[in-house]
């Protein structure tokens, strides 16, 4: 068990003998291991951070060995010693010799090595050479444009800033003496200075200050806030920004992250300003332990390298027949059993594809060429082929399919009808706040029209504000117009609002506030809030001009004028894109940490059918049967965890379908890699971005049909390579295998077969660019190597005009 939280249970009984809930509290804490948040990170991490909220700042500073104003740079450097730089463990690159093999050890290179090891060995020193240079050639080929796409993702990492600011106490010779927990830095304190560090060398301990725009470098707990929101969308799904404050309202939260007052790091500040403590770094952060998870799981086989292993065996399963065969019929009627096993080995050799791998690694290069030019960086050349295979695309909301930003979205009266009075209201309120504004000010001042129509800066004059509090919920502001009246305006959370009103206006009537009206009010913000909508309430009054000093107790007797509701919109290509894909045979499924509420309104709006929403508590209880009908029947999922988003792209994946999903947080990751094809952004963070295989540079998701298509091209091209020159191969091979039983000497080296292969394969060298017929882009592509069998076997009887190349 934590001492920290030992401590602290046996300080609380000798407080106030509440046995119960303490023992309560601690039973809830070891209980985690069965709960939805230890499934992505230690119990152990749960429960310091849950042990850190409860804290008071004093008892955490000094057990961190640290001080309100910061640690001094000797202690910094003896904990950095001490607990390592702060880097979260990434996928680390292989090194080259590795990538090497890598883009060396698919099937058919394997096969076509074997044969050349073979020539070799038989001293057929010619076609071994042959064999072997179409390796190479193919090898290179993909290492060389695998290693460029991979440079420029990693290009894009180092675009980004990683500073803090940093308190640092400057302290004499004999604190500096001290060493970590720096006992008695207290009384030796100098003067304490900001500056700026590297996130790298930040440690627990480092008190750091926030701002706007800031990303939260480590785990963190507030020592202080100011109308701090935080982004915790990369994390949670979640669209809007979290409130945070310098002290935990709820003692009995166990969810890490519905803790008020600690930040996780890769969230942001969106708006106000804070300082921090700093907890834990690097891999012991709850990012970390989320990145662990991911880069420690091995890559599942995608759609396309299964694909191509059943088409290797196919061969082999021919070779395995007709070689023998062939070596027996030989041996048997011409005696000569060396002879025989030569003439065995031109039949492997020939009815093997020598130049397939340069064929399929040119055609996906081809493909990821032209995506490079829509802005589109492929980090995996299979994933070319997995785009025109896919199926099934799942896809994050926030930032994905919505703008990752507050919108105001309505401005209506308390019937819930459009109001211009209420946006102007709100508009004067947000204006005259001297406060850090938040992003729903932010939103509100977007309509610069109603400054203009207002005449704000001559017509309007502030008296006075009303800061907000987290008790009151609520911020006014007192503005006179043309000095001949003063009006009070606040805006705020919409039960507090109400608490301080009497009244309501009703079109140009006002009218007392009474039970059945209360009533309706309820109903109308419910509504709002079904829509997936954050309400936020204006009420206002008018106070005598000559009243000059205002506080808190007179926002009393207002009337309520009506609410502004804010939302994250949905992309402008969204909608487009997601028609387009529909087109293309590509079902589209929602998988978000977010609410479902605010999921159902943002898929209306992009106009995708909901077929049922499935929470993840709800997942968390079906069995893998249920699971696997579940993901067949919804398309919304909700409140997901990381671990519900990878379960679902694996049972997916199971029920036969290509699955591609598309997000850029830290709770996407995992799904990225199980799915066959893994889409991400350039804004993503970096473990989502090393877990994609492909990395979209802009926001339009239209580029995302582009993709698919592109990958159908490269698919069909491929197989009508495979299957032209297969069944020429088997063509050729039946032919001397039946003129061998008949004639009494070999009709065919294993050179001669090399060379009228590869004669033919040069012929075959433009397929990559050719083009392909409408009816193979309208529906996914996928592996059949049965039918690529029978049309080795059959293929003067029945070859499909659409695998042939189509005139010109």
């Amino acid at each position: 068990m934590n001492f920290t939280l030992l401590k602290e249970f046996f300080a609380g009984f000798l407080r106030n003998r509440h046995i119960g809930r303490h023992f309560r509290r601690l039973a809830l804490l070891d209980t985690l291991t069965q709960t939805d948040v230890s499934r992505e990170v230690p119990t152990s991490l749960t429960k310091t951070l849950v042990s850190a909220a409860n804290n008071n700042p004093e008892t955490l500073l000094k057990q961190l060995g640290s001080h309100s104003e910061g640690l001094t740079e000797l202690q910094a450097i003896v904990i950095r010693e001490r607990v390592g730089l702060n880097e979260v463990e990434h996928e680390k690159p292989l090194p080259w010799w590795l990538y090497l093999w890598h883009c060396y050890k698919n099937p058919f290179n394997l096969l076509l090595t074997l044969l050349a090891v073979i020539s070799y060995l038989t001293e057929d020193l010619k076609a071994a050479i042959v064999i072997g240079t179409m390796v190479v050639l193919s090898t290179l080929l993909r290492f060389w444009q695998e290693a460029k796409s991979n440079k420029a993702a990693d290009e894009l990492k180092a675009m980004v800033s990683n500073t803090a600011t940093v308190l640092r106490c400057d302290a004499p010779d004999t604190a500096i003496a001290d060493t970590a927990p720096y006992p008695g830095a207290s009384q030796h304190l100098k003067a304490t200075s900001r500056v700026e560090l590297p996130i790298k060398l930040l440690v627990p301990g480092d008190v750091i200050v926030l701002s706007a725009g800031d990303m939260i470098p480590a785990d963190c707990r507030l020592l202080s806030a100011k109308d701090l929101f935080v982004s915790q969308a990369a994390m949670t799904g979640e669209s809007l920004p979290v409130e945070k404050f310098a002290v935990q309202h709820d003692t009995q939260a166990i969810n890490p992250l519905e803790l008020d007052n600690i930040l996780f790091m890769g969230t942001n500040v969106v708006s106000g300003a804070a300082t921090a403590v700093i907890l834990s770094t690097s891999n012991s952060t709850y990012f970390g332990a989320l990145a662990s998870r991911v880069t420690a799981t091995d890559r599942t086989p995608t759609a396309f390298q299964s694909g191509v292993n059943k088409v290797s065996w196919l061969l082999i399963r021919f070779m395995l027949v007709m070689s023998p065969l062939v070596l027996f019929i030989n041996g048997f009627t011409k005696g000569d059993w060396m002879e025989a096993l030569l003439f065995a080995l031109s039949i492997a050799v020939g009815l093997t594809p020598e130049m397939l791998p340069m064929i399929v690694t040119s055609t996906l290069a081809k493909g990821a060429v032209f995506l490079s030019r829509k802005k589109v960086i492929v980090k995996r050349l299979d994933a070319i082929q997995n785009f025109g295979a896919m199926d099934v695309l799942c896809t994050d909301k926030t930032g994905t399919l919505t703008q990752d930003r507050i919108f105001l979205s309505w401005h209506v009266d308390v019937w819930g009808n459009d109001s211009e009075e209420v946006l102007e209201m709100a508009y004067l309120n947000s204006y005259y706040q001297t406060g850090l504004k938040n992003l729903l000010d932010v939103a509100v001042l977007e309509h610069v029209e109603i400054h203009r129509e207002l005449e704000v800066a001559t017509a309007f004059r502030k008296i006075v504000e009303i800061p907000f509090d987290f008790t009151r919920r609520r911020m006014s502001v007192v503005v006179s117009e043309r000095d001949n009246h003063h009006e009070l305006i606040t805006k705020g959370a919409v039960e507090e609002i109400l608490s301080a009103c009497t009244h309501v206006r009703h079109g140009p009537a006002i009218e007392p506030l009474t039970a059945e009206m209360l009533a309706r009010i309820h109903r109308v913000t419910a509504d709002l809030n079904e829509e997936g909508l954050r309400v936020v309430a204006v009420a206002a009054k008018a106070v005598p001009p000559t009243k000059e000093n205002y506080g808190v107790a007179d926002e009393s007797d207002l009337t309520l004028i009506g609410y502004v509701a804010f939302l994250d919109p949905p992309k402008e290509s969204t909608a487009s894109a997601l028609k387009a894909l529909a087109e293309h045979g590509i079902t589209v499924k929602v998988l978000t940490g977010d609410n479902e509420r605010v999921t159902a309104k943002i898929c209306r709006e992009v106009g995708l059918e909901q077929h049922g929403v499935i929470l993840g508590r709800d997942i968390e209880r079906m069995s893998d049967a249920e699971l696997a009908l579940a993901v067949e029947e919804h398309n919304v999922f909700a409140k997901l965890t990381p671990s519900h988003k990878e379960r679902i792209v694996r049972f997916l994946k199971a029920n036969g379908h290509v699955v591609g999903f598309m997000g850029d947080g830290i709770n996407d990751a995992p799904a990225l890699r199980s799915a066959d094809i893994g889409i991400s952004v350039d804004t993503a963070v970096d473990i989502a971005k090393e877990a994609a295989d492909i990395i979209l540079l802009e926001k339009s998701l239209m580029v995302l049909e582009e993709g698919v298509l592109e990958g159908r091209r490269t698919f069909a091209n491929m197989l009508k390579y495979i299957k032209m020159t297969a069944s020429s191969n088997f063509g050729s091979v039946f032919s001397v295998l039946v003129a061998s039983a008949f004639i009494p000497f070999l009709p065919m080296l294993p050179m001669h077969l090399l060379v009228q292969n590869l004669l033919y394969d040069i012929s075959q060298i433009a397929i990559p660019f050719d083009n392909v017929d409408v009816a193979l882009l309208k529906q996914p592509q996928r592996w059949q190597p049965a039918d690529i069998g029978r049309f080795m076997v059959f293929s003067d009887q029945s070859a499909p005009s659409s695998t042939s190349p189509p005139s010109r």
